[in-house]
């Protein structure tokens, strides 16, 4: 089997656990979006791991930033720079689960923050992102229930 297959059989799997209640926010020990800095996803183009001295709260969950600057710029616009469907994987909500996410597996579309569980599963998201989106919308956020 591939690599990318089973990545995608531990997802499905994985999904299949029944977490009642989940948080808004996907968020591990390292804090939101793994302890990546969101705001560089829109102004360097890029994931950077964010800082233990800055810090922001925000859905329950800590984020952390690269700079005092981007740690502001959140803070006025949280939802301006957090990532769409809580920070969970957007191809697993897109059909029907929440899933962890990959800081590396990203996409900015129309100014919006998507994260996913793996590259491979970012490429099945890059596929079809509008319709993806949409399905993904119909889905969020009674997933978390």
């Amino acid at each position: 089997m591939t690599n990318r297959l089973l990545g995608l059989m531990f997802l499905v799997l994985f999904s299949m656990t029944s977490w009642a209640g989940k948080d808004a926010v996907f968020s591990t020990s390292d804090g939101a979006i793994r302890g990546y800095d969101p705001v560089a996803y829109f102004s360097q183009g890029r994931p950077v791991k964010g800082k233990s001295g800055y810090k922001a709260r925000y859905q329950n969950a800590d984020w952390y930033f690269s700079s005092a600057e981007n740690r502001a710029l959140f803070e006025a616009s949280p939802e301006q720079y957090a990532p769409q469907y809580g920070g969970y994987c957007a191809w697993a909500v897109s059909q029907g689960y929440t899933a962890s996410i990959d800081p590396e597996a990203w996409t900015v579309h129309e100014g919006k923050l998507y994260l996913n569980y793996s590259k491979g599963v970012q490429s099945d998201w890059l596929e079809d992102v509008p319709g993806n989106i949409a399905k993904a919308n119909k889905n969020w956020p009674s997933l978390l229930n």
